[in-house]
């Protein structure tokens, strides 16, 4: 299943959109170990079943200024930011099981309602941040099948 589940996902990301620059540079396309089969089942849903339109991640690789929106490394600045800081920071973001994206003739307000319409769909329970520019969603389990929060 989650074979098949990155073979889908690779007719809409490449690697380089789901992770930061550090981790692809030290492992290139064997990176999609460290992204959660509970997020690759529910990214391509979204992207292939609800949103059917080109959702940015991260666009580094060609030139544009997002790097941390989707995995992040221990050396990506806001990780580090926040270690230097003596601060705890558990972040989906790190732990291979969340996104921040905009998706193509949307808001963000409008994708999280396009979420919410169709939580069906959707094989795990999410956590999408409320009140930001952008569309965070997470797989972070907390009992509940969508849960919104401010970051």
């Amino acid at each position: 299943m989650r074979k098949n589940t990155i073979y889908e996902l690779q007719k809409f990301f490449k690697i380089e959109e789901l992770i930061c620059p550090h981790t692809f540079k030290a492992f290139g396309g064997r990176s999609w170990m460290f992204l959660t089969t509970e997020f690759l089942n529910t990214l391509l849903i979204l992207r292939r079943d609800i949103f059917k339109s080109p959702m940015t991640i991260n666009n580094y690789h060609i030139g544009g200024n997002f790097s941390q929106r989707g995995y992040r490394c221990n050396i990506c600045q806001i990780p580090k930011d926040k270690t230097l800081q003596g601060k705890i920071y558990l972040s989906a973001h790190c732990n291979g099981c969340a996104f921040d994206a905009d998706i193509k003739g949307l808001t963000a307000e409008q994708a999280r309602q396009k979420i919410k319409a169709n939580l069906d769909k959707l094989p795990y329970n999410i956590r999408i941040e409320a009140g930001v520019s952008w569309l965070h969603l997470d797989t972070y389990d907390n009992g509940e099948k969508h849960t919104e929060f401010i970051g």
